[in-house]
Parts: C-alpha cells; sequence; structure tokens
C-alpha cells in the first residue's frame, strides 16, 4: 500500500490560478496519476477556487486556501478548505442541462461539473472553516 500526500496554500487571488495548475502537475508526477484524472483534478478545483475568490469573502484581506491531495492506493482525496462565508455547493440545485448552451443559467455549472467527476463530494463546516472533500477512483486504466 502506497499512501502520497501533497498539501499547499494558495493566496485569495485569481492570481494564484497559476500556481495551483503547477502544484496539481507536481502532484500528478508525485502520484503518478492518470493525464484524465489530472485534467478533471485541475478543472474542478479551478473552479472551486474562482467561486471561492469571486464569492467566498466579505472583506479586502487576504485569505489563505489550503489544498490537500492524498493517494492510498486507487483513491485520490482532495480537501479544499477556506475561512470565506459558510457555503455549502451540496446544496446548490444542479442547472437545467437540457436546453442549448445559450438557455442555460450561468450559475452552478462548475459546481455541477465538479460533482460529475468526481465519485464522491462531502461538505463540512468547522471551526468557521468550509471544508469540501472529495474524492475520485484513480487506476492507470482509466488513462
Amino acid at each position: 500500500m502506497t499512501k502520497h500526500n501533497y498539501c499547499f496554500e494558495l493566496k485569495s487571488n485569481l492570481s494564484e490560478l497559476n500556481t495551483l495548475c503547477r502544484h496539481l502537475e507536481d502532484c500528478g508526477s508525485l502520484m503518478n496519476l492518470p493525464q484524465k484524472c489530472l485534467v478533471e483534478i485541475n478543472l474542478g478545483l479551478d473552479e472551486l477556487f474562482t467561486n471561492i475568490i469571486s464569492y467566498g469573502f466579505k472583506d479586502d484581506s487576504e485569505h489563505q486556501i489550503k489544498i490537500s491531495l492524498a493517494k492510498d492506493n486507487e483513491t485520490l482525496v482532495v480537501k479544499v478548505e477556506d475561512d470565506g462565508v459558510p457555503f455549502n455547493p451540496l446544496e446548490v440545485a444542479a442547472p437545467d442541462v437540457s436546453h442549448d448552451l445559450d438557455s442555460i443559467n450561468i450559475g452552478g455549472l462548475g459546481i455541477h461539473l465538479v460533482k460529475n467527476m468526481m465519485d464522491d463530494v462531502d461538505y463540512q463546516r468547522v471551526e468557521g472553516k468550509n471544508k469540501l472533500i472529495m474524492k475520485k477512483c484513480v487506476t492507470l486504466s482509466s488513462a
């Protein structure tokens, strides 16, 4: 059984998106993640990070967003933690995607995407922090 952990913090600024991408590339190499999995994780974290920055803070202070990834056998656990306003993305209604893209309301698409790319998503509010825990099965055969 091989277990890997990778943790990093980002400032609450959209300019950190490039840093997020670099960290995920490093993590993918360390954990030998399939490219498809890495692309999905990157897309999901990009969306979540952008939402946290855009809607999560009521002040202009700098906040830290902590991201950790842990791989245990074939399960990747991704945790995102911030001290923003309480927000449970699991309570957001799924967007109606039965229409063409031009008529879909903007809100909720990113969260819907994350829920569909991950095998399990859980939210907790602990000690004044939002904690989103996502699990994804990663096998080399899914590359």
